[in-house]
This record gives structure tokens, C-alpha cells and sequence, in this order.
């Protein structure tokens, strides 16, 4: 089997670009334009963290890039947005001087001193109006993680305020959560070599052919002829060429993986060793008693004998079995315990800190690994907790700031930012490199939220995004390809980013930014030694010594290019060097030590909890949302400006809908429908295919319309919005 989907998916996406880039419109360079020199950087969309070589000119601006061959990550490889990496930077609607709204509501284009006095005056009255408390930040995970941790000390530390979140709590606040409670520490096990080095790969809510195309190829490269299952409730391209694919009713997985659980303890396929490195074993055990596979099967969309047979697959004795999540898992109103559920089975089964093993995230924005360590939103920066004492002194002390500076209460989640907002607490919002006028869930709220702002700030490269369009200052920020900077993929890989094209106009890296505002604010000082990017890394390195994520013996940017990436930990001690056998490719609890106090991981669970919406007459379908292409990137801020990945996608929406459902419908195909749900509506034309099962519907994220649908309920642990299912009524035009 495997060899047969190797013939049908190693081919134009990835390795005949490598080959043949001009064949494919994605590469070729003019003879014109033959390069002078090169660079390297990491990708900026995903958290794959594909290195691609940048092609300069003689003046040091890259005219073209190609993939890296040698970089442990993609091998030579690169998907279609990478390849066009550079297009989004020459786009039309580029912000290239600040704005400012004007008393009759339109922009006026203002020089930086202006804008600087404006944010400055507005944020500062506020403060001293409304309190600490009453102006917040919204960030991102794809700006450098200097930048990043910049702008969290600045507004903390600097500024003196407490609210700040990033939209990593829209891709990963689950994972985050699930293995902070179950290990201690955010700690993502896995290489990306356990793709190749697996027996049995368990790709649940994950869709890698469209989501991570060079993942895919990772996979592919496994000689162990692996079984490859795909657990989602609908057909993906993924769950096509897997060796086996699960479809679940949506939200089916908790309950399954119980059943899971009670089928691999009743036959004894567990692992005593492994086990023995676990707390509540014993309370797990009595748990999944009850979740035999009859009484799940009805929930979980399966049959008795199915349930029966994955759990035989996933447990089989000696055999290397991984499993690998993301958005289907994180994206949910229980994702914190569907992915505990993940890590309970890894440590019954041994499947952990071993080759081809491990409850294994795959992170969605580029850089959220660099967010979730050092942006200083939830976590205090380097990996540290602002309730703990010993934490705030050890930072103040390492940074040089009062210790009083540092706040020891929790900010608030990026829901309860906008709660806060509409009951007058939040007066005023900066947002950074983000588009949660878009991207939020239930986004309608937003526009009537947006009224009870004082003053609204959006940092940006674009100014044409839909959060920039509701703004009163626009900031122009540089992108990705005109900065410097470190970015931490999925599998902890640190690599740099590096600026190869001048920003257009007045536009300003964010690093520069900040610090003109630190300067302005009057907290300049503070941040004396923050001098450049790299000046930063250094600082933000030494701040990680004793912690998990300890990188105290990465030397420079120098170091992390020359050894492809290095992932963390990455201590300076030589003891610990040897511990954690210093090699391109390493994964984490090799020595079955996890970062607790009792060094033991904890088996986590709860009941499961029935859907917040569920289907009814009025609204007969569930909704699932996702992405839609390989060429396209979340909102369509920069990929949308590639004429040819544009090609590469459809332009309008589609939603996906199950022959049975069309004919009830009278529906054909193209046919144009309405899409309803209890918060809004949207227009579709009717894609019609078995890829959906009847009773659901699919629709690509990428469309601003789509979040006028879903739902907004939230996991009780993570905070993080549930996009994935919600009640919808279809009708046609």
C-alpha cells in the first residue's frame, strides 16, 4: 500500500519543484537576473520551518528562492507557499506610512512623530482614566520571537499594563495546556524523524497532504511500511491515500479514545515500565472501565468491531506507534482532554521518548512555539510562571528591572479580552501582525464591540486587512523577508529569519517600532541592552538557564544556521549535553522523566461533555470548517496576493455537501446556496461530493464570511475557541 501512495503523491507538489521549478511557473530565474549571492531563512507561514535559500542581486535583494537541500526539516523540499514566499512583500496594499483617522472618519496619512505623540498620549490618558487594566494587546505567532518578547516586556514591564494574548490561543492554547497539565512543561516530544521512523502513524484531526504538504512527504519517506490511519470525520485528502481511515461522527474522538483505553488495559497490551512513570494509573483504569466499545459506538460513528481493531493496531506489542495532532483535535470545547486522552495512551503503551513514538502536536502558526516560550502573554517569558515567585525575581534580576514591574496575576484569555471589552472594563486595544476581525470566531461580534472602543490600534504590514479597516491608528510594520529575527517550529527547532528586502515608505520592522514607543513612553531605558534582534536572542537565551527549554549553550545566529536548526533544550552545561545526546534530530523523556515535581506524568481525564450546539429541525447540519488548500494561508492576508496561488484556489466560497443531502436539497453542483447558522449568514456555491458524510457540510476557513457561522464556545482549560463544529441550516438560492 504504501509504495502505491508513494507512486500517486511524490511528485509536482514537492520534489519535481525541487527539480523543475520553471516547469510549474514557481521558480525559474530570469537570465537577467542571475543571483550574486544567497542567504537562508525559514519559511514564515507554518510551523513546518522549511529553510529556503534566498537568491540575492548585487545590491543584496532577493530576486528568488529556492528550498534548502540539506536542512533537516524539508529536505530539499518546499510546498506551493513557500515558493511564492516573496510575492506578498511587492503587494499594492502594502502600508507604507502610518494612519490616522481623522474627526470625519477617514484616514489621513501622518508622519511617525505624530503617530508615535497619538499612541502614546491616547494609551497613557487611558491609564490614568481607567487603570492598569484597561488596555490590552492582541499579538501573533509569526513575527520573531525577539519581537515578540519586546512587545510583551514593553507592555508589561514597561508600560505598566496587565491584558495580552496571542492568537496562538486560536492554534494551540489545547496542546499548550494538555501537556503543561499532563508533563509539567509545554513540551512537544517529537522529531520530525518519527514520521519516518513509525510503525503505525495516527494522524487524528490533522489533514497533512493540504495542512502540511512536507510533513506528508516526511511520511512518505518511512521505509517501515507503515499503517498510516486517519481519524476525521470527513474524507480528507489525507484520509484518501492513508492505509485506513476512521470516520468519526464530528466530536466522536473523546469518547473513542476511552474506548481505546478500556480495550488496550482489558487485553493487558500495556507497558509496566512506562506506566511506572505515570501518576493516577489506577483512577484511569476504574475511568474506562465504563467505555466498553458498545456503549461508544453509537457516539463515536463506529462500530464495535472497528473500535476493536484500532485498538489492536494502536497497542500491538513491539510495534512504534505515533500519533500526531492539530486543529480537529485543538479547535474544540473538550480539545484539552481529547489530547490527554492522546498522551494517556502513549504512556500506557511505552509509545513515548522512543523512536517512531509520541503524543505528538503539530503546531499551526510559524512561530507559536516562540510565542508560547517568550512572547510573555500567558507564560512568563523563558518559559517561566508569573505566579511564581522565585520565577519573577530570577527574571527581574536577569533583565535588570524592578521586580515590582513584573505582574504575578494572569492576564486575561483573548475571549475574556473582548468579555472585558463589552462590559466597559477594556477601553482600548492594540493589535500586532493579527486579523481577528476576520480569523475570531463568531466575528459579527467584533463590529459591535468595536463601538465601545475608545481607541483601536493596528500594527501591520497591510493596511487593507479587516482589523486595519476598523482601526483609528494604523502603524506599518515590515514582514517577513525585511527582518531578522528566530522563529521554533513543531518539533522545537529553533532557525533564523533574515531580511533580504528593504520595507517600502515609512514602514518599520516591529522591533523598531517598539522601541521607538518604549523611547516615547519614557521606559527606554529599560530596554537599553535590546538593541538589535540578536542582542535580544541572547538575552532572552541566558533567561532560559534551569529551564526545560533551557538553549544557554547556542552561541549565536552563526551557530543556529551552521547545525540546521537546533532544537531545545539545548543546555551549556556539558552533563546536560549528554543527557540529552546533542544530535539534529532529538525528542524529548528518553529517560522516562517528565517535568513535574515527583518527575512522574500525570494520566488526565474527565466524562466527556455533549456538543454546546447541536443539530436540530431548524438547523439540520453540522458545520465543518478547515483548511482548503495547500496555497492558501489562514485569512488570506499574504498568500492572497500571489497571482498564482490564486490560480491555485478557488476565489469564492464552496461548501461541501454529501450527494444524499444535495438531492434533498435540489441541489446541483455549482448551485448557489445560503449557509445559516444562529449568529449569521454566508453565500456558497454547492461543491457536491463524498468527502463530507450527509448531515454535514465543509466550508475552507480561508473566507472572511465563514465566522459569521460558528460557534462561540470555548475548552474550559485552554480558553481556546471551538471552530470545528457548530448547527447549521443549508438552503438553496
Amino acid at each position: 500500500m504504501l509504495k502505491k501512495i508513494l507512486k500517486q503523491h511524490t511528485g509536482p507538489l514537492t520534489r519535481d519543484l525541487v527539480q523543475e521549478p520553471g516547469r510549474f511557473g514557481l521558480g525559474k530565474i530570469p537570465s537577467r537576473l542571475k543571483p550574486a549571492s544567497t542567504t537562508t531563512s525559514i519559511c514564515g507561514f507554518c510551523a513546518t520551518g522549511c529553510q529556503l535559500k534566498i537568491h540575492l542581486d548585487e545590491a543584496g535583494n532577493a530576486i528568488n528562492l529556492s528550498p534548502q537541500s540539506g536542512y533537516p526539516v524539508n529536505l530539499g523540499m518546499a510546498c506551493p507557499k513557500g515558493w511564492q514566499a516573496l510575492d506578498p512583500l511587492d503587494a499594492t496594499d502594502r502600508a507604507t506610512t502610518p494612519l490616522l483617522r481623522d474627526e470625519s472618519g477617514t484616514f489621513q496619512p501622518v508622519g511617525w512623530d505624530t503617530a508615535l505623540d497619538t499612541f502614546v498620549t491616547r494609551l497613557k490618558s487611558i491609564k490614568e482614566t481607567h487603570g492598569r487594566e484597561s488596555v490590552a494587546f492582541l499579538s501573533t505567532g509569526q513575527i520573531p520571537f525577539e519581537e515578540m518578547a519586546l512587545l510583551g516586556c514593553l507592555f508589561k514591564f514597561g508600560m505598566g499594563f496587565l491584558h495580552c494574548d496571542a492568537n496562538t490561543r486560536q492554534c494551540m492554547a489545547t496542546a499548550v495546556t494538555a501537556y503543561k497539565q499532563s508533563f509539567g512543561f509545554d513540551a512537544p516530544p517529537a522529531t520530525y524523524a518519527d514520521f519516518e521512523e513509525s510503525d503505525v502513524i495516527v494522524l487524528i484531526g490533522a489533514n497533512l497532504c493540504i495542512a502540511y504538504p512536507i510533513l506528508w512527504q516526511r511520511v512518505m519517506l518511512n521505509r517501515r511500511n507503515p499503517e498510516i490511519i486517519v481519524i476525521d470525520p470527513r474524507s480528507t485528502e489525507t484520509a484518501q491515500v492513508a492505509t485506513q481511515h476512521v470516520a468519526i461522527r464530528p466530536k466522536g474522538d473523546l469518547p473513542l479514545l476511552y474506548a481505546l483505553a478500556h480495550c488496550i488495559i482489558r487485553d493487558g497490551r500495556i507497558d509496566e515500565t512506562s506506566i511506572g512513570n505515570t501518576e493516577g494509573f489506577s483512577e484511569f483504569s476504574e475511568f474506562v472501565t465504563d467505555y466498553t466499545p458498545a456503549s461508544v459506538a453509537a457516539d463515536a460513528g463506529l462500530s464495535i468491531e472497528a473500535i476493536e481493531q484500532l485498538a489492536a493496531t494502536v497497542s500491538e506489542p513491539g510495534k512504534r506507534v505515533s500519533w500526531w495532532w492539530t486543529m480537529g483535535v485543538n479547535q474544540s470545547y473538550e480539545g484539552v482532554r481529547v489530547a490527554q486522552a492522546i498522551i494517556n495512551l502513549c504512556l500506557i503503551t511505552g509509545n513515548i521518548g522512543k523512536p517512531g513514538t509520541g503524543p505528538n502536536s503539530i503546531t499551526g502558526q510559524c512561530n507559536a512555539m516562540g510565542s508560547r516560550l517568550f512572547s510573555n502573554t500567558t507564560s512568563l517569558v523563558g518559559g517561566h510562571d508569573f505566579a511564581n515567585p522565585g520565577h519573577r525575581s530570577k527574571v527581574a534580576s536577569s533583565l535588570g528591572i524592578p521586580e515590582e514591574n513584573i505582574p504575578s496575576e494572569p492576564s486575561l484569555a483573548y475571549d475574556e479580552i473582548f468579555d472585558a471589552v463589552e462590559a466597559g472594563k477594556i477601553k482600548a486595544l492594540w493589535i500586532v501582525a493579527t486579523n481577528p476581525f476576520h480569523s475570531w470566531i463568531n466575528r459579527s461580534r467584533l463590529d459591535t464591540l468595536r463601538e465601545k472602543l475608545d481607541f483601536l490600534v493596528v500594527q501591520d504590514m497591510y493596511h487593507s486587512t479587516e482589523s486595519a479597516r476598523a482601526a483609528d491608528l494604523v502603524l506599518p510594520a515590515a514582514g517577513w523577508g525585511e527582518k531578522s529575527g528566530c522563529q521554533i517550529n513543531s518539533e522545537r527547532r529553533i532557525g533564523t529569519i533574515k531580511a533580504v528586502k528593504k520595507a517600502p515608505g515609512l514602514a518599520l520592522s516591529d522591533f523598531r517600532i517598539l522601541r521607538l514607543i518604549a523611547d516615547r513612553w519614557g521606559c527606554g531605558d529599560m530596554f537599553g541592552a535590546w538593541t538589535d534582534p540578536e542582542a535580544v536572542f541572547k538575552i532572552l537565551r541566558d533567561l532560559t538557564a534551569g529551564r526545560p527549554c533551557d538553549i544557554t549553550g547556542i552561541k549565536d545566529y552563526d551557530q543556529l544556521d551552521g547545525e540546521g536548526g537546533i532544537q531545545w533544550p539545548y543546555p551549556k552545561s556539558k552533563t546536560q549535553h549528554e543527557k540529552f545526546k546533542m544530535s539534529t534530530q532529538r525528542r524529548l523523556f528518553e529517560d522516562g522523566k517528565f517535568f513535574t515535581p515527583n518527575g512522574k506524568a500525570k494520566l488526565l481525564f474527565t466524562a466527556p461533555s455533549p456538543n454546546p450546539e447541536p443539530t436540530d429541525a431548524e438547523y439540520p447540519f453540522t458545520l465543518l470548517t478547515g483548511r482548503g488548500t495547500s496555497s492558501q494561508w489562514h485569512t488570506l492576508t499574504r498568500t492572497g496576493k500571489s497571482k498564482l496561488l490564486a490560480r491555485m484556489a478557488p476565489p469564492k466560497p464552496y461548501v461541501e455537501t454529501h450527494p444524499d443531502d444535495a438531492r434533498a436539497l435540489g441541489l446541483e453542483s455549482n448551485a448557489s446556496v445560503v449557509i445559516r447558522s444562529r449568529r449569521g449568514e454566508m453565500r456558497a456555491s454547492a461543491y457536491i461530493a463524498t468527502t463530507v458524510q450527509a448531515g454535514h457540510v465543509f466550508l475552507p476557513m480561508h473566507y472572511p464570511e465563514v465566522n459569521l457561522l460558528t460557534h462561540p464556545s470555548f475548552d474550559p482549560h485552554s480558553r481556546q475557541p471551538n471552530y470545528k463544529a457548530c448547527a447549521v441550516a443549508v438552503t438553496a438560492v
